[in-house]
């Protein structure tokens, strides 16, 4: 048995923007989990398409009841192949990607489309694919249940990555992250905390001395 995903999202930039974009994805705010990225081949075919292979590595936190399936000593790290085919003359680039560590455990395929939306040529159309297996016998299809669970989260976080880099290319200023919107509220909370404090200090202090002179 094998999990199946199919998905359509839009970007609302054109192809080339997208495309351009696609090579300056990470680092982003949303892709922590990436890790490293790697370009181990690439050339322009004959017929003028760019055929390109990329390894990234990404963190894998397992799930609690498959730690203990495997040694402490195992990498969590994933190691992933992404094959790309530009065509730019019908405006349309596809990437198949795979994991090629922890394959016993689970492998996790992923083909997408990107071409020009039908209903508005300024927007760019992804089709998604993913296939989760998984060959470990009595917990597969926990497993694929998880991996696709972990797909799926996956899938929003490199939307937003998409549409951060975007904005950020096209020089607008691109929205912040709950994180950093979060950490800017600690960050004013602890300073009124300080000033309310020291505040607080100084009116104690002023009320010492003047107690102090009513007694002499």
């Amino acid at each position: 048995m094998v999990k199946y995903f199919l998905g359509q999202s839009v970007l609302r930039s054109s192809w080339d923007q997208v495309f351009a974009a696609f090579w300056q994805r990470y680092p982003n705010p949303y892709s922590k989990h990436v890790l490293t990225e790697d370009i181990v081949h690439r050339e322009v075919t004959p017929d003028q398409k760019l055929l390109s292979r990329r390894l990234l590595t990404k963190t894998n936190r397992m799930p609690r009841w498959a730690e203990r399936l495997f040694p402490a000593n195992v990498a969590h790290s994933v190691y992933i192949l992404e094959d790309s085919i530009v065509n730019p003359q019908n405006q349309t680039m596809t990437t198949f990607t795979w994991n090629i560590n922890h394959a016993r455990l689970m492998v996790v395929e992923e083909r997408c489309v990107y071409c020009v939306n039908s209903d508005n040529s300024g927007w760019t159309e992804i089709r998604r694919e993913a296939w989760v297996s998984s060959s470990l016998f009595g917990v597969s299809r926990a497993v694929q249940e998880f991996g696709l669970a972990r797909f799926k989260s996956n899938v929003t976080k490199t939307m937003k990555g998409f549409e951060y880099i975007l904005a950020k290319l096209q020089g607008e200023a691109p929205s912040r992250t709950l994180v950093e919107t979060a950490k800017e509220a600690k960050e004013k909370a602890k300073e009124t905390a300080l000033a309310a404090t020291e505040k607080a200090k100084d009116l104690a202090n002023k009320a010492a001395t003047k107690q102090q002179q009513q007694l002499v």
